[in-house]
């Protein structure tokens, strides 16, 4: 299934969509040349795409962590990315008070894992008319998910997306149960698999996020074997000096290899 977004590209190629981009909005130059680059490869790949970029991360382990250059500013930048290559973009919120605000820059709001079950969030985001893909909560089996989107639905919104990210095992590690994606497909919305969330380590000692990118392709791969419709993807130059989610995020020219290996999976899937 594909998510009813006007500007998405490629829509009728068989391809899973993809959500791809940094983990935060850290400057324009930046976020044009990320975007540039996975325009050119989802073209020639032919999958749809929407460009992802948090405005502010709110979530932080200290006080010190970064979380953004500007509400408005990165927002701007967001809207630029979508009118200069003509794709849908897609950033978080983290409180009701925000949709109306994030509406007017992208075309897909966000609600963050840990906010799954606001009801508060949710309603608003709804209000706004644009899509909205609710991440699963880490804490939350799949079948639990079946309440947001009907907080969704009832509030006028038909557009909703879910989002896999990993399920909590232990203190510092995530799995992936695959079994989930199946089981919130049959809410009849698009799924989506964050690949690169899926392989964080929270809550260490130095507070600060440990993650596995070593396992991205192993998790991906399997994604799209079990039928996923969509995949996340967080990616930076170089993800060493990023200034959020460094450790869980796929350096920017694997993707292209990566996205080559998956269509494949696909392909093949298509023809079963």
């Amino acid at each position: 299934m594909i998510p009813n977004i006007e500007k998405l590209k490629n829509t009728d190629s068989g391809n899973f969509f993809l959500l791809a981009g940094p983990c935060a909005i850290e400057g324009e130059k930046m976020a044009l040349e990320i975007a540039e680059k996975i325009v050119a490869i989802s073209e020639r790949l032919k999958i749809p795409y929407i460009f992802k970029g948090s405005y502010r991360k709110a979530n932080r382990s200290r006080l010190d962590s970064f979380t953004g250059i500007g509400d408005e500013k990165a927002l701007k930048i967001l809207q630029k990315v979508g009118e200069i290559f003509d794709i849908p973009t897609v950033t978080d919120i983290h409180t009701a008070n925000e949709a109306e605000m994030a509406a007017k820059f992208v075309d897909v709001l966000q609600i963050p894992a840990f906010l799954c079950r606001q009801t508060d969030i949710l309603v608003a985001a709804a209000k706004t008319g644009k899509v909205v893909n609710i991440k699963k909560g880490q804490f939350l089996s799949a079948d639990a998910m079946q309440f947001a989107v009907t907080k969704i639905l009832e509030s006028g919104n038909k557009n909703v997306m879910l989002t896999e990210r990993g399920t909590t095992f232990g203190y510092q590690d995530l799995v992936v149960d695959y079994r989930g994606i199946p089981e919130m497909q049959k809410m009849n919305v698009p799924v989506i698999l964050d690949i690169t969330h899926s392989l964080q380590q929270p809550n260490q000692s130095t507070g600060i996020t440990g993650g596995k990118p070593e396992l991205i392709e192993t998790v991906a791969r399997a994604g799209i074997a079990v039928g996923v419709d969509g995949i996340f993807i967080e990616t930076h130059p170089n993800p060493g000096i990023a200034k959020s989610d460094g450790a869980n995020m796929l350096r920017l020219d694997l993707l292209e290899g990566l996205l080559e290996k998956l269509v494949l999976i696909k392909q093949t899937i298509n023809k079963m």
